[in-house]
């Protein structure tokens, strides 16, 4: 079951929809002020006006990739808007730069307390480009789907627990994973055990991809669920290590002894843009290799 040509290409398409509309006409929406700057809301750049207009770019971003990529527009268009937020999460600075500028114990504590729930403004762009995609399907569906994923039938009770189940353990997963593979200098440190050096932007786009690609495959083998929670779960990753992680007493730990550039946990050292825009592009991935890997076992493993 490899991919054809011209699906390789369709994909290429909704990638580079996204990434016109939101990653370069979209960016100075959320361009920052400084050289080095980070796209966030911390940095204070990005208004209401211009969140409302970066909703409405990805929705039409998935609205076009849908027809873009037709007869395949339901599976591939929703990377449009991920796509796209992922040039920013590229351009943009590191958590370390935003750290230096803000060094004191009460400043970390407001950066933090902030970024904590940025995720889920992120999380709203993408589901307004897989709305745009909805749409598109509600205009003009195909009349037979190919290749469509088997969906068995579930009880509901079952359905709630499988999404539930998916949605923690992805978080878990993924943190862990993000850990392991984020990892730049660690440095032995009495109190915490070690601390770790801010990672490159390649280790991070490598680390979030290939962790939330694992969570989705093994969601949708395990728990035949969709996509839609891992990618919900990457909102969460930020939450749960910020309250796990960043406590008071572990701030003051690293405002006293360590440079800006080291973090108690690589975790903390991802922005939101990035865990949103490579985790979702990474449980999309994850997801449609747990089903050729499905369909490879039905019929090519004989």
């Amino acid at each position: 079951m490899e991919l054809s040509r011209l699906m390789k290409l369709r994909i290429a398409a909704a990638a580079a929809i996204g990434a016109v509309l939101i990653g370069i006409l979209g960016w100075p929406l959320a361009k920052p002020d400084e050289p080095f700057g980070v796209v966030s809301f911390v940095a204070g750049n990005i208004s209401f006006g211009d969140a409302m207009t970066l909703v409405i770019l990805a929705f039409v971003a998935g609205f076009i990739a849908y027809f873009i990529c037709w007869p395949y527009g339901r599976e591939i268009a929703p990377l449009a808007a991920p796509s796209g937020l992922a040039v920013w999460a590229v351009r943009t600075g590191n958590m370390a730069g935003l750290i230096q500028l803000n060094p004191t114990l009460q400043q970390r504590q407001a950066i933090f307390a902030t970024l904590k729930w940025e995720p889920f403004f992120w999380l709203v762009i993408v589901a307004a480009g897989l709305a745009g995609t909805l749409l598109g399907w509600k205009i003009h569906q195909p009349k037979s789907r190919p290749n469509k994923p088997e969906q068995k039938s579930n009880s509901r009770p079952y359905t709630y627990l499988s999404a539930a189940l998916a949605l923690v353990g992805s978080v878990l997963i993924a943190q862990l994973c993000i850990r392991i593979f984020a990892q730049d200098v660690r440095i032995f440190d009495s109190k915490l055990g070690s601390v770790a050096a801010q990672p490159a932007v390649g280790q991070i786009v490598f680390a979030v991809l290939v962790s939330f690609g694992v969570v989705a495959f093994l969601s949708k083998k395990f728990l035949n669920v969709s996509y839609i929670w891992p990618t919900i779960a990457s909102g969460f990753v930020t939450a749960f290590v910020s309250i796990t992680y960043v406590k008071t007493d572990v701030l003051q730990h690293l405002v006293g002894r360590w440079p800006a550039v080291f973090f108690s946990n690589a975790v903390i050292s991802i922005l939101p843009v990035q865990m949103v825009a490579f985790g979702t592009l990474g449980a999309i991935a994850g997801y449609w290799m747990a089903v050729r890997y499905a369909y490879w076992r039905k019929h090519e493993s004989k």
